[in-house]
């Protein structure tokens, strides 16, 4: 499989730059409890604010309009009676003087209304014959447009002599309006038949003071939603710094602070808190302590036998050297010892230089030879070198090389060993199978994959290929040597290059018998 190196399109550098600003906040938002329990409280405040101050201003705006509405029906009830008695007390109105009365009446009911203007009239006549044009024109007062009245108003009072009433838009000549209630009724002149008359109340009075009854609502509101923030973020800041502190703290410890305390402010909740904390931490600090002394002991046991364990195994080494070169002359029980002592001290050796490079990660004395160099020479060269053993195993390697130069930084002789751990290993446990390793490179780092379809890991085995001395099957033969140590010097050396090493793998299903 080819590796292919992307590049991104500069539109998405653009939208990442844009949504970086969302990405901060989000980040935020995941991290701080603060933040968001401040949030949901000023999201709450709003939402029963706006519902209180809903709920409030439909009552006061219902009170204003009954109260106006009541005062207004008897204030035109009371026009309506007056002028009724007036018309009532003529025997006969001639037709042409019909329109002067009317006139009259208009005026005289509008002067009730005193200076302030508390309502305007409109007298106005539906078709009849009787009536001459003058005495059927409308009579307004202020400049009222007639047509202020609703028609549906209108047909209610000429159907039914009642006292009907309804909102409107009160609308004058000059091009102002306003907003009004209409209240009206049937009027019967003598000989002219009979007439609507209107009584238009403004409410602009009312519409001011919804409007400070609005502006007092939002500014309380908005007063008490900032109120009830700063009031939620002190509380929380109480509970949330003491956690916050021993999160920093938890940080510090886990970079190697061991000293490292919790502040213990009275006797509280939050006190006791710091109190288990900082004794969890000194219980922490002293079983840490004790695991790095036994952990330096064990290195430097490991150290010293593997050191001390060099000056008789040359002694042993060139005895063994001397019979394995003289075993020609043996006879054949004795022969075959030769070189069983031979194989052992190889192993023996190969053990020993395991343990000495494992002691110098551990004391953190290993140390990289870089070199620039192109991965992929190494991985043949590990091949070429694996190919006899390979063929003994019935296994057949295959690379599947990167088409683009993989150069990189790198300490050859660890890369090398790192490669020849895993192809081992895969040739260890393919079952005779091809083993197939893939190099690939990108901008950032070059990979190496060597799979297998041997017999797989095991669910929870992922995490243990690594450790030291463990083996998948504990029962199986080993075919190939090795100390059990090498994936666990690979991992090292991965880590020495700021790279890693991952291993998976599931069972394979059993091969069926033919």
């Amino acid at each position: 499989m080819s590796a292919m190196q992307a590049t991104r399109p500069a539109p998405a550098a653009a939208r990442r730059r844009l949504l970086r600003p969302f990405s901060v906040l989000g980040a935020a938002w995941r991290r701080s409890i603060q933040l968001r329990v401040v949030t949901y409280t000023l999201v709450l405040s709003v939402l029963v604010v706006v519902l209180l101050g809903a709920t409030l201003l439909q009552q006061v705006t219902d009170g204003l309009l009954r109260a106006k509405e009541a005062t207004a029906v008897a204030d035109a009830s009371a026009g309506l009676t007056s002028a009724q008695d007036q018309l009532d007390a003529i025997d006969d109105v001639e037709p042409n003087n019909a329109g002067e009365l009317l006139t009259d009446l208009v005026e005289q009911l509008a002067n009730r209304a005193g200076p302030a203007g508390l309502y305007e009239v409109v007298l106005l006549s539906p078709e009849s014959p009787n009536a001459t044009v003058t005495a059927r024109s409308p009579r307004v007062t202020r400049g009222v447009i007639p047509d202020s009245v609703p028609k549906q108003l209108r047909h209610q009072v000429v159907a039914t002599p009642s006292v009907w009433r309804t909102y409107t838009d009160i609308r004058y000549d000059d091009g102002g309006s306003e907003p009004g209630l209409v209240v009206g009724g049937q009027l019967t002149v003598p000989g002219a038949g009979i007439y609507e008359l209107y009584y238009l109340f403004p409410l602009s009075q009312q519409q001011q003071t919804l409007t400070l009854v609005q502006q007092a609502l939002a500014t309380a509101g908005a007063v008490l939603v900032v109120l009830l923030g700063a009031v939620a973020w002190l509380v929380v800041r109480q509970a949330v710094t003491p956690v916050r502190m021993a999160a920093r703290i938890a940080e510090r410890l886990s970079a190697g602070r061991l000293e490292e305390r919790m502040t213990v402010r009275g006797e509280d909740d939050l006190a006791r808190l710091a109190v288990s904390f900082n004794e969890m931490a000194s219980g922490l600090q002293r079983q840490i302590r004790q695991l790095e002394d036994l952990s330096r002991v064990q290195r430097r046991f490991v150290s010293d036998v593997s050191h001390e364990l060099r000056t008789p195994l040359t002694t042993v080494r060139m005895a063994a050297d001397l019979l394995h070169e003289s075993r020609d002359h043996f006879d054949p029980a004795v022969r075959r010892s030769a070189e069983l002592l031979q194989t052992q001290l190889d192993r023996f050796e190969e053990l020993l230089s395991d343990l000495l490079e494992i002691s110098r990660f551990d004391a953190g004395a290993a140390v990289l030879d870089l070199d620039a160099v192109d991965v992929r020479t190494i991985v043949q060269r590990v091949l070429d070198s694996l190919a006899p053993l390979a063929q003994r195993s019935g296994s057949e390697l295959v690379l599947v090389p990167s088409a683009e130069p993989c150069v990189a930084e790198v300490d050859q002789r660890r890369i090398e060993r790192i490669l020849r751990n895993l192809v081992v290993n895969a040739i260890e446990h393919g079952e005779g199978r091809e083993v197939v390793v893939q190099v690939a490179v990108d901008a950032r780092a070059v990979a190496v994959t060597v799979r297998d379809h041997g017999i797989g890991l095991r669910p929870g085995e992922t995490a243990l290929v690594f450790n030291r001395f463990w083996r998948a099957d504990p029962a199986r033969a080993r075919t190939t040597g090795g100390t059990g140590l090498g994936l666990a010097i690979a991992l090292e050396d991965a880590r020495l290059h700021h790279g890693w090493l991952q291993a998976w793998g599931s069972p394979a299903p059993a091969r069926s018998s033919g």
